[in-house]
């Protein structure tokens, strides 16, 4: 059991907690399971909580409003966004736009081979091209350096 004196630092520890969203298709998240649970344990060393949108949530088809209204809800109470597009997404880009929009950081992830975005890339604050888990941990951890050390 916690006492008082320790509930108060795990708020304090809390509230200074930064928030990222990860913005990624739907239907492709599957295929970065990998590289998301590098970003998450990553995120986390550096005491910010990452939040996967498509984990968190599920929508139907006909709940279209809602999901943008979500998306847009949980946006505005991040600290940045960290955008996967090595497969183009309209709903991505719509988030980056959105987090653009709100002068928050965005993060723009690619593997190299992959087709680059220019709409993704004009709004992004830092552009990460990536091999593997390892180039994407490596690269990441420099920005993340960078940023929080502003």
């Amino acid at each position: 059991m916690q006492s008082i004196k320790e509930k108060l630092n795990t708020k304090e520890e809390n509230k200074k907690r930064k928030k990222g969203y990860l913005a990624i298709s739907y239907s492709n998240r599957h295929l970065f399971d990998n590289e998301i649970e590098c970003l998450k344990k990553l995120f986390s060393e550096n005491n910010i909580e990452l939040l996967v949108f498509v984990d968190k949530y599920n929508f139907r088809p006909e709940q279209e409003k809602e999901m943008m209204k979500t998306a847009f809800m949980e946006i505005d109470n991040s600290d940045l966004l960290v955008a996967e597009l090595t497969t183009k997404s309209i709903g991505v880009g719509i988030e980056i736009g959105y987090a653009y929009a709100k002068h928050k950081p965005v993060f723009y992830l690619r593997k190299k081979e992959s087709e680059y975005s220019t709409t993704a890339s004009g709004c992004s604050s830092y552009i990460v091209e990536y091999r593997n888990e390892l180039d994407l941990k490596e690269s990441m951890e420099k920005l993340l350096k960078l940023k929080l050390g502003e």
